[in-house]
């Protein structure tokens, strides 16, 4: 490994060094968060380390990184749902605020959740949440881990239906 993968994690993950890849999909690397105080966070990285923002991708690969950022989320969601009964939705978020490449955000969020933080954004949740050592990502999260990552893979496997055209109109 050369260095912390956290300086430059679409390299690492480009170079097989990224502990937290569950996936490499057609755009990007599904990844399991640092912090997981809501079981489940993933993101999405996109596969170009000097891509910002999604505006920078030619439309062909915006459009299969917005497809593996649906996919993250279904995959979030049937685990979660599977894992956990108190599983409300999933949020998707592509913000870029603090880290300045392309990623998106997949925030599953429950029913357990405090009352003063259920209905807000997960970014207003108290700092400590963020820093805790009981919410880092570990061992115990590798079922959660797989769950997704065979959610992923499920989800890939699956063709997509092609729409059947409509009928020619009869002529007049």
């Amino acid at each position: 490994m050369t260095g912390d993968w956290r300086e430059d994690r679409i390299g690492s993950a480009l170079r097989g060094e990224n502990p937290t890849v569950l996936r490499r999909l057609d755009a990007g690397f599904a990844v399991i968060g640092d912090v997981q105080f809501l079981p489940g966070y993933t993101v999405l990285l996109a596969d170009e380390p000097d891509v910002r923002r999604l505006s920078d991708l030619p439309r062909p690969k915006r459009r299969a990184f917005l497809a593996d950022m649906d996919r993250l989320g279904e995959a979030v969601e049937r685990a979660c749902r599977r894992l956990d009964p108190a599983f409300r939705r999933v949020n998707l978020e592509i913000l870029g605020n603090t880290d300045d490449f392309l990623h998106a955000h997949v925030w599953p969020r429950f029913d357990w959740e405090p009352a003063a933080s259920v209905r807000k954004p997960v970014w207003l949740y108290p700092r400590e949440r963020w820093t805790d050592e009981r919410f880092a990502l570990g061992p115990r999260h590798d079922p959660l881990r797989q769950a997704i990552g065979t959610e992923l893979d499920a989800l890939t496997s699956t063709p997509t239906p092609t729409p059947t055209p409509a009928p020619a109109p009869a002529p007049e």
